[in-house]
C-alpha cells in the first residue's frame, strides 16, 4: 500500500505581528492534492496539529473541510487524522461520524475503548492492506493521575512509562496481532517530543509535564513497521531508526525554520515485518522567510540585491543591523532599501539595531528579537516568572500550573485565548 505521511499544518496560524498564513497553507494543500493524485497515494496520514489553536477561525476550518472534500476525487481511499497538542479533540471529533462515511478516520483524542484506535485500511480489492494504530497527542489525563508527594523526576518516569505502555498495549491488541499474522503491515501515529529529536525553543519542546523527550525510539514496539510522528517541525529520524520519523511542517512557521527543507513522506509498504520504502517529496514553499543580519552596508546591499522570482508571495524578512551608526541613520537607510524592494520583501517586525561597542549584556539585549506580550504563550510567561526560583520549586510550580491549565482548557477552551497548553 502507498501511504503519504504529513503533519503540523497549523491551519490558521498568524505570523509575528498578525500576518495570516492561509494563502500559503492553501497553496500547500493545492499541491498536496495534485501530489496525492499523481503519486497514486492510497492513504493519507496526518499526524496532528491540523489547526494552530483549539478555536480555529471559520476560514481555517473551511480550508480543512474543503481539502477533505476535494480529496474524494484523487483516488486516495482513506484519510487518517489524529489530534495534536494545538488541536481541540472536541472540535476534531465533532464531525467524526459524518467523515467516517467518506472513509476519513478522525481521532481527536484518546477514545474510551482502545480498539477504536485500531483502523484497518483495505486494498482496492477489499482485503486488509494496512493497520493504523491512530494515537493522537496523549494528554496527561490520558496517562496518569497526580500522585501526592511525587517528585518531578518520578513524574517524568511515570509519563514515559505510561506513553510506552499505551503503544505497547496497542501493539499487543488481539486485532493487531491477528492482522499482522496475515502479513498486514502496521503503522502507528504519534504527536510528541521523542528523545533524540531536534526541537526548537518554545512550544515544540514542552509537550508533557515533568520534562523533555521522555520517550525514546526504544519505546515504540518493533511490531510497528513505521511510526508517523508529528510535533517537531524539522523533518528528522528518531534514534537512528528510519522507521520512526517526523515529516516536519509543510510551511515554515517561524524564522527559526527558515532554512528547513519542507517535505512530506511517501511510504510504500510490502508486508508485515518490513520497513516501507520511504521517499521524501519536497514541498514547494509559496513564501520565503529570509534573514538579513550583518553590518549596515551588508544588510543594505543584501536587501537591494534580493530576488524573489522563485516564490509566488512576497518574502518576509528578519532584519538585524550590527553597526555603530546612529539609530536614525540605520533606520533611514534600511527602510529606504526595503521600500525600494517592497515588491519582493517585507519586514513584519521592522528593523532591529545592535551597537557593536556596547557592553556584552547590552549587546545581548539589543540582539534579542523585540517581543510583544501577545506573541508569547501563557506557558512562556509563567516560565519566565519562575525562572529565578530554586529548580525544584520551579519544577513543582510548573507541574501544578500545567495541570490547572489543562483542566481549565478542557472545561473552557476560550479561557486561554483559544490555545491549549503547549
Amino acid at each position: 500500500m502507498r501511504v503519504l505521511h504529513t503533519a503540523d499544518w497549523h491551519l490558521g496560524q498568524h505570523f509575528l505581528t498578525g500576518q495570516e498564513r492561509l494563502t500559503e497553507q492553501k497553496a500547500f494543500l493545492d499541491w498536496l492534492l495534485a501530489t496525492v493524485k499523481a503519486e497514486g497515494v492510497e492513504a493519507l496520514v496526518l499526524a496532528g496539529d491540523v489547526f494552530d489553536t483549539t478555536t480555529p477561525s471559520h476560514a481555517a476550518q473551511e480550508l480543512y473541510y474543503d481539502f477533505l472534500v476535494r480529496m474524494q476525487g484523487t483516488g486516495c481511499r482513506d484519510i487518517v487524522v489524529v489530534g495534536g497538542n494545538h488541536d481541540s479533540p472536541t472540535l476534531l471529533n465533532a464531525s467524526r461520524r459524518l467523515l467516517r462515511a467518506l472513509r476519513i478516520h478522525v481521532m481527536g483524542g484518546v477514545p474510551a475503548e482502545a480498539a477504536e484506535q485500531i483502523i484497518s485500511l483495505p486494498h482496492a480489492d477489499g482485503q486488509p492492506g494496512l493497520v493504523v494504530c491512530a494515537v493522537p497527542f496523549l494528554r496527561d489525563r490520558d496517562l496518569r493521575l497526580a500522585v501526592a508527594g511525587e517528585t518531578p523526576d518520578e513524574r517524568q518516569l511515570r509519563i514515559r512509562d505510561s506513553i510506552a505502555g499505551h503503544y505497547r498495549g496497542l501493539s499487543e491488541h488481539d486485532d493487531v496481532r491477528r492482522l499482522r499474522e496475515r502479513d498486514v503491515p502496521i503503522l502507528a501515529t504519534g504527536h510528541l517530543y521523542a528523545a533524540g529529536g531536534e526541537a526548537r525553543e518554545g512550544a515544540e519542546r514542552d509537550v508533557h509535564i515533568g520534562g523533555l523527550g521522555v520517550v525514546g525510539a526504544e519505546h515504540f514496539p518493533a511490531a510497528f513497521d513505521y511510526v508517523a510522528l508529528g510535533h517537531l517541525h524539522r523533518p528528522q529520524v528518531v534514534g537512528g531508526q528510519a522507521r520512526i520519523r517526523y515529516s516536519g511542517s509543510p510551511v515554515p512557521l517561524s524564522f527559526t525554520e527558515a532554512d528547513d527543507k519542507q517535505q512530506v513522506l511517501l511510504l510504500d509498504f510490502a508486508g508485515a515485518g518490513q520497513e516501507p520504502v520511504i521517499t521524501a517529496l519536497p514541498v514547494p514553499v509559496a513564501r520565503r522567510l529570509q534573514r538579513f543580519h550583518g553590518g549596515l552596508a551588508e544588510v543594505e546591499e543584501a536587501i537591494l540585491s534580493f530576488t524573489n522570482e522563485a516564490f509566488s508571495l512576497i518574502a518576509w524578512a528578519d532584519v538585524l543591523v550590527k553597526s555603530d551608526e546612529a539609530p536614525a541613520e540605520v533606520q533611514r537607510r534600511v527602510q529606504a532599501a526595503l521600500q525600494e524592494r517592497r515588491d519582493a520583501v517585507l519586514a513584519p517586525r521592522g528593523v532591529r539595531h545592535q551597537r557593536l561597542t556596547e557592553a556584552p549584556d547590552v549587546v545581548a539585549e539589543a540582539a534579542a528579537p523585540i517581543e510583544y506580550l501577545h506573541e508569547l504563550t501563557v506557558e512562556e510567561v509563567f516560565r519566565r516568572r519562575v525562572a529565578g526560583l530554586p529548580p525544584e520549586r520551579a519544577a513543582a510550580l510548573s507541574a501544578t500550573f500545567q495541570e490547572l491549565r489543562q483542566l481549565l482548557a478542557e472545561a473552557d477552551p476560550q479561557a486561554w485565548g483559544g490555545q491549549e497548553a503547549p
